[in-house]
C-alpha cells in the first residue's frame, strides 16, 4: 500500500520517538526526507541524520536530541499537506516561535529554512513548522 504523505510520516515517527524517549527513529528512506533531515541536524534540533542501505533499500535514521531529558523539539507540525498545498512569496514567509522555531519551505533552489529562503529572496512550499 502506497502512502499518501511521506513527510507526515517522518514527522509522525519523530513525535512518536520522543514520546517513547527513543534515542533514534528508522524509516524508508527519499531524497526530500533526507533534505529535512539535513535542515533539522544543521539547526540543532537532532543529532544526525544517517542513510544506510539495508537489503537494497535505503533506510533513513535520525538520531534524537534531548536536552536534560527533555525532547528538543516541543512542536513538530505538518504545514502544507497532500490536499491542501501552501505557497508564500518570500515577504509572506512567517517567523515561527518569536525567531527560536524553524520553518522547512521547500523552494527552487532544494530544502532549506524559511530565513535562508527570505536572505535568498525566494518563496516556496511551506513543509513543516520546528520549535
Amino acid at each position: 500500500m502506497s502512502m499518501s504523505d511521506p513527510i507526515a510520516d517522518m514527522l509522525t515517527r519523530i513525535r512518536n520517538g520522543h514520546a517513547a524517549s527513543s534515542t533514534s527513529v528508522s524509516m524508508p528512506s527519499s531524497r526530500i526526507k533526507e533534505a529535512i533531515g539535513r535542515v533539522l541536524e544543521d539547526e540543532g534540533f537532532i543529532d544526525s541524520c544517517v542513510v544506510s542501505e539495508v537489503d537494497s533499500k535505503k533506510t533513513l535514521t535520525i538520531n534524537l536530541r534531548y536536552y536534560e531529558e527533555q525532547p528538543v523539539i516541543s512542536n513538530l507540525q505538518r504545514v502544507s499537506r497532500p490536499g491542501k498545498r501552501v505557497y508564500r512569496r518570500r515577504d509572506e514567509i512567517p517567523i515561527i516561535n518569536n525567531g527560536l522555531g524553524v520553518l522547512v519551505v521547500s523552494t527552487s533552489r532544494g530544502i532549506m529554512t524559511g530565513r535562508q529562503a527570505q536572505a535568498a529572496g525566494i518563496g516556496g512550499e511551506l513543509l513543516c513548522a520546528v520549535s
